[in-house]
């Protein structure tokens, strides 16, 4: 099967789109990827959701334009990504859509919202479309996140000692892979959320990342405003958990620095990088990890990825394109095995990951412009993920 995934992160930037050969052959899940594509929004459709984020107040209008904003410019990287990766011819669409909020009560999920109608994708591309992924692990009980974690699991089974993956986006989540054990994921906290606010911020608007980690290697941490940011009790509650933006936003930094000053902006960008590195690594302590396999925007930040390299001595660390999984494509190809999964009768969630009570269906099928014919339902998950091939250069 064909199949698509469509993705946005928590720095809403641009759309990502990767497409992969998908099937079952007993309990190996085969993937083929054929590449990658990515699209940023439109500036006024980025404002519009920056706008629209918490600590920001909003009405259902726009809570409606978003919905048809960013579905419209997911149906757009969906059209392209079947004409210019999949040669014309796809069989699924899996879109994540946008998480505009994640709705977190003393560690309990009550829901979760991610906009960006499907129907638009259907319209654009005739294909059918899974989406809406979270709600249903929600329902169950979990904390719908990180999701990532069945593609994360699969591609680490085969290896030695205790692997991890860990994705920096705007929100850092590891999954960990002990033998004997089920995998374990949880967002650790913030990656890149924090550090994206602070440039804004202090740039007026001008720079909207700290490109190359530029800024942070000029500067120096702060121990002050470090011990005040490590205060923060999400990082002492036990795994499964969550967060998001909602949590982690520009007010929250200036209350930090409130009570911890910090005059020179660069020293603020090196305390939030370290603030990453300090908090994957307790993560990955935690639990025992021998071996780190990195994807996200937040790999491409050098003095990150050395940050991280110093408080995990002793751990292997690399990109997951050492596993065939583009670094840049990792998530949107999870969400591109999720919604293969679904369509063939299989749980996409891991409940020893979200905390769901059980391994739920993931989603909500919009049919494309033929009637819906879902293969009969698979009779054996599959329990590891074989790369085959290169994905074709985009």
């Amino acid at each position: 099967m064909r199949v698509i995934g469509l993705m946005s992160g928590t720095s809403y930037d641009a759309v990502e789109a990767a497409a992969a050969d998908l099937e079952l052959q007993g309990e190996i899940l085969v993937m083929r990827p054929l590449g990658h594509l990515s699209a940023p929004y439109p500036d006024h459709l980025r404002d519009l959701i920056a706008g629209s984020l918490p600590p920001s107040a909003t009405t259902v209008r726009t809570v409606a334009a978003l919905d048809t904003g960013i579905g419209q410019a997911f149906a757009d990287v969906a059209a392209r990504a079947v004409r210019e990766l999949c040669e014309g011819s796809a069989d699924l669409v899996v879109s994540h859509g946008q998480t505009m909020y994640h709705w977190v009560e003393e560690g309990v999920v009550r829901g979760t919202l991610q906009l960006g109608q499907a129907a638009w994708i259907a319209e654009a591309t005739g294909l059918p479309v899974v989406s809406d992924l979270r709600g249903r692990d929600v329902a169950a009980g979990g904390q719908g996140a990180p999701l990532v974690a069945m593609t994360d699991a699969l591609a680490l089974a085969a290896l030695p000692g205790t692997p991890a993956a860990l994705n920096l986006g705007g929100i850092a989540n590891v999954t960990v892979v002990a033998p004997g054990a089920q995998p374990l994921a949880f967002d650790t906290g913030p990656a890149n959320a924090l550090m994206d606010a602070a440039v804004r911020h202090f740039t007026g608007g001008a720079s909207e990342y700290d490109a190359g980690g530029r800024r942070a290697a000029a500067g120096r941490a702060d121990p002050a405003l470090l011990r005040v940011l490590l205060e923060d009790p999400y990082y002492r509650r036990p795994a499964p958990k969550s967060t998001g933006k909602e949590r982690f936003h520009l007010p929250y930094l200036l209350e930090a620095l409130d009570a911890a000053p910090v005059p020179v902006p660069d020293d603020v960008l090196a305390t939030l990088a370290r603030l990453t590195a300090v908090t994957v690594a307790d993560a990955c302590r935690a639990h025992g990890v021998t071996r780190l396999v990195v994807s996200g925007g937040g790999a491409h930040n050098p003095v990150l990825m050395g940050m991280i390299a110093e408080e995990l001595p002793g751990v292997a660390l690399g990109s997951s394109d050492s596993l065939g999984l583009p670094s840049d494509a990792k998530e949107a190809l999870a969400f591109a095995v999720l919604g293969f999964l679904t369509v063939n009768g299989l749980s996409g969630a891991i409940p020893s990951g979200t905390g769901a009570r059980r391994a739920a269906l993931l989603g909500t099928v919009t049919p494309g412009l033929e009637p819906l014919r879902l293969p009969q339902p698979a009779g054996e998950a599959p329990r590891l993920l074989r790369v085959v091939g290169r994905p074709r250069p985009s």
